[in-house]
C-alpha cells in the first residue's frame, strides 16, 4: 500500500473513518522541515505493512478544504500524527519519530485483534 494524499473532507470518512482497522494520519505541511523528515519514514511504514490492514494517509494542512479538519483534530502543531482504529483516535505523536516508535503502535494494535 501506498501512502495516500487526502485533499478533502469526504475523502478522510471514506479512507479513515469508514476504515475499520488501523490508520495513521499524518497532518503536515510543505513548508515544514520536519513534516519533510517523516515523508520516508512513511512511506517505509507502507510498505513494511504493506499485507496488513493498515493505512498510511498525509493532510496537507494549507490545504483550505482540510483546515476544519485539522480543527477537529485540534493540530497545534505539526507534523501531528495520529494512530485511529475504526475510526478512533488511539493516541497522538507529535514531531518526527523514528520508525520503531510508529511500527510499535501498528504492531499493538494488531496484536488486540488477533
Amino acid at each position: 500500500m501506498w501512502v495516500i494524499h487526502l485533499e478533502w473532507v469526504e475523502q478522510f470518512k471514506k479512507e479513515v473513518v469508514e476504515f475499520q482497522w488501523i490508520v495513521i494520519a499524518d497532518f503536515w505541511a510543505e513548508r515544514c522541515g520536519p513534516c519533510r523528515m517523516l515523508w520516508p519514514i512513511l512511506d517505509e511504514l507502507a510498505l513494511d505493512n504493506e499485507w496488513k490492514n493498515v493505512k498510511i494517509v498525509k493532510i496537507n494542512v494549507e490545504n483550505p478544504e482540510n483546515g476544519p479538519l485539522a480543527q477537529s483534530f485540534q493540530v497545534s502543531s505539526i507534523p501531528s500524527v495520529f494512530v485511529i482504529k475504526n475510526g478512533e483516535v488511539v493516541k497522538p505523536i507529535i514531531g518526527v519519530n523514528p520508525k520503531n516508535v510508529y511500527q510499535w503502535e501498528i504492531d499493538s494494535l494488531l496484536n488486540e485483534t488477533e
